[in-house]
């Protein structure tokens, strides 16, 4: 499955502080299908993620009924990106 969405970049305090980008609902209900054939637990799912030039191998995270995509370093880095920008997000899970 490949999707295409936009979102911005939102940070997270918590106990170990990370960038984010929140899946819209309509992207998320069609993740929401798979969950169940494609988590490895707790909900987590194994995507990978391009942004720009560069892509990442992660996992969405549950979060209030959607999903949110952890931003790593290494892409937060090689694409210059920032909270509150914009971000242009691909994801491919292997379904």
């Amino acid at each position: 499955m490949r999707l295409r969405f936009e979102g911005p970049i939102w940070y997270w305090r918590g106990p170990a502080p990370y960038h984010f980008v929140t899946v819209p609902p309509a992207e998320a209900a069609a993740i929401a299908e798979i969950a169940p054939v494609v988590t490895y637990g707790w909900g987590m799912i194994p995507v990978a993620v391009t942004i720009g030039a560069t892509r990442v191998a992660t996992s969405l995270w549950p979060k209030g009924g959607a999903y949110v995509v952890p931003i790593r370093k290494a892409l937060h880095d090689a694409e210059d990106l920032a909270v509150d920008d914009t971000a242009r997000v691909e994801l491919e899970i292997a379904v």
